[in-house]
């Protein structure tokens, strides 16, 4: 297997994008990923692209060869290949990505992710979000996305104490690093009695502890280390790619305060890179609900089972904290939620830290990153470690 490496990256703003197409957007991250690795079309060998709901969302399925046509390479007769896995597609095309490059089958490929959230009613967008749920055993009685969450926070709040005021802490950090970020659905910073007294949406969830749902785009150009040096003079390692699944419905679970896929899917990618989650400098996790944010720490092995609620309101993973940058993009919460560009949008996100390009919001130990992304409600999490090569 070979190195892989990240040449290039690009993404659009994330938001409400009325006034632009899916196809417009889709093509317009690939081509800032094309131009930030000095690349030319004509060098690449296939294309990957995360989407969860295009059909659903605006009757298109059939999407890799759409954005290939209208990006004047239908021509090329490319491999263009669609990856869809709930919140997770993004993250799932660029472990895709990583393969067919690691495995010598690809040289250079672009990995995109988009989604256009906002071109339904909200109803129908939270109805299409939670068909990522076990829709026979759960969403068919009632259940929703949120409310599968705020199973899980009341359960973790019964395990181990947690508050309402731990919960709004994730919200309050994420908005106070999207500030930084020019391409952020949400900059204004929020305070935890914000949060507590937003209107409810599934008890104890308020609407400031979901993150939107929204449009945007996202793209990273991948090839062998071994030449990366012809394209960037930072080149980014992508040192693990692991993926693991859990059952879809919450009954079946172990523990529902425990994401098993996300804790197997850590363990293999500490293993594959030979690090642990004490190297880690920067990190961009899920946190579409804040008590995913806390119980995603505590199964990437960050913090002790219960006690992420507590390090949050520590500041320990603010820009200044001793722990690890958490979201310095914003995260879900914050940046934005479409749902098949977040898994590329954090790997963007973190080749920008390690390269040290991030601007106001660079954390201050960024030479190893790590992305995590979940499907659903856990049936599928994806982790990728990324490190900057001296």
């Amino acid at each position: 297997m070979r190195d892989v490496a990240i040449l290039g990256v690009g993404m659009t703003k994330f938001g409400e994008l009325w006034d632009r197409s899916f196809r417009e957007i889709g093509i317009e991250a690939g081509l800032q990923a094309l131009v930030d690795a000095k690349m030319s079309s004509a060098q690449l060998s296939a294309v990957y692209f995360g989407n969860m709901a295009a059909g659903s969302l605006m009757d298109q399925e059939h999407i890799a060869p759409l954005i290939l046509d209208y990006a004047g390479l239908g021509s090329r007769h490319l491999p263009g290949v669609r990856i869809e896995g709930g919140g997770a597609s993004g993250a799932l095309a660029l472990h895709q990505g990583y393969l067919a490059v690691a495995s010598g089958l690809y040289d250079f490929v672009v990995v995109g992710g988009a989604e256009k959230m906002t071109d339904v009613p909200d109803e129908r967008g939270n109805a299409i979000a939670s068909a990522t749920a076990d829709h026979e055993w759960e969403v068919v009685f009632g259940a929703t996305l949120p409310s599968l969450w705020a199973l899980m926070a009341r359960r973790h709040m019964h395990e181990y104490g947690t508050t309402r005021e731990d919960l709004a802490q994730v919200s309050v950090h994420d908005h106070e690093m999207a500030s930084r970020n020019p391409n952020a659905h949400y900059r204004n910073p929020i305070t935890v009695s914000q949060v507590l007294s937003a209107g409810p949406v599934a008890e104890p969830l308020g609407m400031l502890d979901c993150a939107p749902l929204s449009d945007g785009a996202a793209a990273v150009v991948l090839g062998p280390l071994e030449e990366a040096r012809r394209f960037t003079d930072t080149p980014v390692r992508i040192a693990a790619s692991q993926v693991a699944t859990d059952t879809m419905a919450l009954q079946h679970r172990r523990d529902l305060t425990t994401l098993d896929a996300t804790v197997e899917a850590a363990q293999r990618a500490f293993r594959q890179a030979r690090r642990a989650p004490a190297d880690v400098g920067v990190a961009e996790i899920h946190d579409a609900y804040s008590i995913a944010g806390l119980i995603s720490l505590e199964d990437l092995g960050f913090v002790a089972k219960g006690a992420a609620g507590r390090e949050f309101a520590s500041g320990r993973f603010s820009l200044g904290g001793t722990g690890p940058t958490v979201n310095p993009s914003g995260g879900l919460k914050a940046q934005g939620r479409p749902f098949g560009a977040v898994g590329i949008a954090q790997a963007v996100e973190l080749v920008r830290q390690l390269r040290g390009d991030a601007g106001k919001r660079q954390a201050p130990r960024a030479t190893l990153g790590l992305a995590h992304d979940v499907g659903g409600t856990g049936a599928t999490s994806v982790v990728h470690l990324l490190e900057r090569v001296n």
